[in-house]
Parts: structure tokens; C-alpha cells; sequence
């Protein structure tokens, strides 16, 4: 499955089981999201979706997860940082989703992940991942700023490059 179409299913809830989504335009702080990954991971069933770090403004990353292991993988570039004569290079299917969900001034840069698992609180993941989220001040020094950050996911993501 291609992490940049995917359909992501909606908030639900059963007597037993939630599924909650959470989106965002603003990057992630790398250290910050790397911190809190435990925590995601382990009180939800399964979690998928795209997401991006500060540090790597280029790069649509794929986030999956179940019980309690979770991959993130380079999926490719964002479409907004490719320039626009490659537009044509990429599927219809992946410049429509990126259509949907463009925004300046991000363009398709989006957080969009899904956790399930029983019982889960969905305001309590939210606040969780907001916390991740740059503050205003941060997002405001640019990325010049962003590149400098401390980046744990750095090694996860070579070795996946390498492999």
C-alpha cells in the first residue's frame, strides 16, 4: 500500500475497540515524536499513517505499527518539494491525494496517523502528539533552524536506505 494515497479510516468507536485520528499541518519535532513513540505504540492495537519531521521537510514518511513494533520508512518525497515538472513523473492517483490535502504553506505536508486499540483516549493521544508538534516559536525560526535539531530517527531511517 502506497503511505501517500492511502485511505485512512475515520474516528470510530464499539463498546470494545477506538480508533482515533489525528492531523496536523504544523512538522514534528523529531526528538519530541521519538520520545513519545513508546507510549503510542504500546497503548494502541495498530496505527498507520504519513507523517513529517522538521528535519526532514523532503520526505513523506510512513508510520505502521501493531502490537506494540512500529516501522517508519522514507515513502518518497512530498510533492511540494518536487518541482513542478515532476509532477507529471508522479501517478494521478498520488497528485490527487496531494491535492486534497494541500495547504499553504506546507502544500501536502500533513501528520496524518490512525491508532486503535481498546479503551483508547483519543483526547489524551491527540494531546500526546501535540506535544510533538514544533511550538509557534520554533516553527517560526524556519527550517534553516529545523535542520539543526537532533534527529534519533536518523539512524532508524539509514538503515532503511541502505537496506
Amino acid at each position: 500500500m502506497d503511505p501517500s494515497t492511502a485511505q485512512l479510516p475515520c474516528d470510530a468507536r464499539t463498546d470494545e475497540i477506538v480508533t482515533t485520528v489525528w492531523r496536523s499541518r504544523r512538522p514534528l519535532h523529531p526528538a519530541r515524536l521519538f520520545e513519545a513513540v513508546d507510549e503510542l505504540v504500546t497503548e494502541s492495537v495498530r496505527s498507520r499513517g504519513r507523517f513529517w519531521l522538521a528535519t526532514r521537510p523532503g520526505q513523506l514518511l510512513a508510520w505502521d505499527a501493531v502490537a506494540g513494533i512500529v516501522s517508519a520508512e522514507d515513502a518518497g518525497p512530498w510533492l511540494a518539494a518536487l518541482p513542478e515538472a515532476a509532477w507529471d513523473l508522479v501517478s494521478p492517483a498520488r497528485r490527487l491525494t496531494a491535492s486534497l490535502d494541500w495547504a499553504d504553506p506546507y502544500g501536502d505536508r500533513v501528520q496524518h496517523l490512525v491508532f486503535t486499540g481498546p479503551d483508547l483516549d483519543p483526547a489524551r493521544f491527540h494531546a500526546l502528539l501535540g506535544s510533538c508538534l514544533l511550538t509557534e516559536q520554533e516553527e517560526a525560526a524556519g527550517p534553516d533552524a529545523w535542520a539543526r535539531y537532533d534527529d534519533p530517527f536518523a539512524p532508524i531511517l539509514a538503515i532503511k536506505e541502505n537496506a
